[in-house]
C-alpha cells in the first residue's frame, strides 16, 4: 500500500497556457531526477505545455531561493518548483540549511506575490528520501508528482493576484 502525498486534487485543473519553472539541486541526483520527473509528468498530465515548462539546475539546496527569483525574472514564469534533497549528516549543516531555505522560500511568495511550491524534501536517511522519490516500489509514492499539481492549482486559484514587480 502506497501512503501519503496530496492525495486527490478537489477539482480538474487545466494548466493549459501556464508557465512553470522547475529549478533543482544537483546533490542527490537518483533521488532529485526523480522527483523532476514526477513534477514534469504531473504538469503534462494536468494540461501544461511541454515548452512551457522551464527547467535549470542550480550547485545545491542553499541556491535555490535565489534561483527561483532568476526563473521568474529570466522565465517569466507563473510559479516555480524549487526542488531539492537534504538528507541529515552528524552536523548542524542539515538543521541550518533546511531552515535557511524553508525560511526563503516561504517569504518569497510574499514579496513577490506569486507561488513558489515547496519541492524540498527534508529527510533523516537517505531511505526516507528515495521512498518519497517513488524509488521503493509499494512504499510511497513521488512527492514531485504532488508538486506539479500544486503548481497547476495554485496559478489557477491564485495566480493572478499578484500586482507586485519583481526588482
Amino acid at each position: 500500500m502506497v501512503v501519503g502525498g496530496l492525495g486527490e486534487v478537489d477539482q480538474k485543473y487545466n494548466g493549459k497556457g501556464i508557465r512553470v519553472g522547475i529549478v533543482h539541486a544537483r546533490w542527490n541526483k537518483k533521488i532529485i531526477d526523480n522527483l523532476v520527473l514526477g513534477a514534469k509528468n504531473k504538469l503534462l498530465e494536468f494540461g501544461v505545455v511541454e515548452r512551457d515548462i522551464i527547467i535549470e539546475s542550480v550547485p545545491g539546496a542553499y541556491e535555490l531561493p535565489l534561483a527561483t527569483v532568476g526563473m521568474f525574472k529570466k522565465h517569466n514564469v507563473d510559479v516555480v518548483i524549487p526542488i531539492g534533497c537534504l538528507i541529515k549528516g552528524s552536523t548542524m549543516h542539515f538543521e541550518y540549511i533546511c531552515d535557511s531555505v524553508s525560511h526563503a522560500l516561504m517569504d518569497l511568495q510574499f514579496k513577490i506575490g506569486k507561488p513558489v511550491i515547496f519541492g524540498v524534501l527534508t529527510c533523516l536517511t537517505e531511505e526516507q528520501a528515495e521512498a518519497r522519490a517513488g524509488l521503493i516500489p509499494g512504499v510511497m509514492h513521488n512527492h514531485g508528482e504532488d508538486w506539479g499539481a500544486c503548481a497547476v492549482e495554485m496559478v489557477v486559484k491564485f495566480g493572478g493576484l499578484s500586482s507586485l514587480k519583481i526588482s
